[in-house]
């Protein structure tokens, strides 16, 4: 079936589904525990790919994105997290940890997310003393993960933006997909050949074994599973060849090497974020009006305050420097007068009001059974239990989550800001 996008999704998630079922549960079947979630993998269907590929690739992005392309991607071998793409009997191929970052509007405001990644280099060899990668072809590929509802725009939009700098913009999302491994403290769980260095012991990987390489090295070709680059607790994500077959009714999709029985449906790493308080795409940022500090993209290592001038930095800096963010976007509880989670009673752009005083705390951005996300004035959000209702559904309570991973200064600032008022 085809995904809906997040603003209309309206169907109770499932976890732990068959390999490419998707059926939904009934509204009989037992909700699912997130608690005990886990592990499993998802194939984004809402998000495609682009590949950037020419010798200006990494400073055409460093003058566009919010976070620092050339610190991640432009260093020399072995600094910053850098790693060897060498294919090798013994290690695996490997790359630069990937990137998240946002562009952005002139004025600031967002517009569409990218997961960058530098793909493995699979016809790359050793050097003359055999203990590191050797000189290879000199070619700048980067891949980005990125919203398919928006890929056509994106795409042009970059080209608009190239001018006369040397590099390629391709839709190649019919060569790859985006999977995302998700789970309770899967991240604590994985090997930490998934972002460890393994040249680090004898030689150049000499003490990996390949034939104890695990599911979660990702697939054969050298192609990886890497630490979500938001948040360790969203698990890990990556970009795989797909073998596109076409056919009259499907796509034939390869998935990357992951666990038996453990791929689900989307909609449940959507729940997972939401969980999480964590939004994507620019349906759930809505483009062309989020403030990306209300949407938390400073903390989800999205936007570098060290690099130098992008588009739409000005506003981005003010905000950043002045310390004080006055609404954020939350993770989000509907529940009915009795406390009882409810579902499906909550559509996306409904307005989030204080129970005593009537006046506007928020807006609902995203909706999914009894859960959402919401941009929430800080000063109403946490003033305890019952306080803030939906507009026209005063029986329908919203309960904001402080999320596990905020930072705490965060907090801080709100509490100084009340108490200067």
């Amino acid at each position: 079936m085809k995904f809906l996008k997040p603003s209309i999704r309206s169907l109770r998630p499932i976890f732990k589904t068959t390999r490419f079922s998707f059926s939904f549960s009934s509204s009989s079947q037992k909700k699912p525990d997130l608690h005990d979630a886990g592990p499993m993998a998802s194939l984004l269907k809402t998000r495609s790919v682009v590949r950037f590929r020419g010798p200006d690739t990494i400073k055409f992005l460093q003058g566009l994105l919010t976070n620092d392309v050339v610190r991640r991607f432009g260093a020399p071998a072995g600094d910053d997290g850098k790693k060897s793409s060498l294919v090798s009997p013994n290690v695996p191929a490997s790359s630069a940890r990937p990137m998240y970052a946002a562009l952005l509007t002139a004025q600031g405001r967002f517009l569409y997310d990218l997961f960058l990644y530098e793909p493995p280099r699979t016809d790359e060899r050793l050097d003359p003393t055999g203990s590191g990668p050797g000189p290879g072809n000199g070619e700048v590929v980067v891949l980005a993960d990125v919203d398919c509802s928006v890929l056509d725009e994106l795409v042009e939009m970059l080209k608009k933006y190239r001018l006369r700098s040397k590099v390629d913009i391709e839709n190649v999302g019919e060569e790859f997909s985006c999977w995302q491994r998700f789970g309770v403290d899967l991240h604590k769980r994985a090997p930490s050949s998934l972002e460890d260095s393994e040249a680090a012991s004898v030689g150049w990987g000499g003490t990996i074994d390949p034939t104890g390489s695990s599911s979660s090295q990702g697939s054969s070709g050298g192609w990886q599973w890497h630490k979500d680059p938001r948040l360790d607790c969203l698990g890990f994500r990556g970009i795989f060849p797909a073998n596109v077959t076409l056919n009259v009714h499907y796509l034939e999709v390869a998935a990357p090497m992951v666990e038996a029985d453990t791929e689900t449906q989307e909609e449940n790493y959507l729940l997972w974020r939401l969980e999480k308080g964590v939004a994507e795409g620019s349906i759930e940022i809505p483009k062309g009006e989020a403030i990306p500090l209300e949407y938390n993209l400073a903390g989800l290592n999205a936007i570098s305050f060290d690099k130098g001038c992008y588009v739409g930095q000005e506003l981005i800096a003010r905000s950043h420097h002045r310390g004080v963010i006055r609404k954020r976007l939350l993770p989000l509880k509907f529940l009915n007068e009795s406390g009882k989670e409810v579902e499906q009673k909550v559509a996306p752009s409904s307005e989030v009001i204080a129970s005593k005083s009537g006046k506007k705390a928020g807006t609902v951005t995203t909706a999914l059974g009894s859960r959402g996300l919401g941009v929430i004035r800080l000063e109403e959000a946490f003033k305890g239990p019952e306080n803030l209702v939906i507009k026209g559904q005063e029986d329908v309570k919203v309960e904001p989550i402080r999320p596990d991973w905020w930072p705490t200064e965060w907090f801080l600032e709100h509490e100084s800001h009340q108490a200067a008022g």
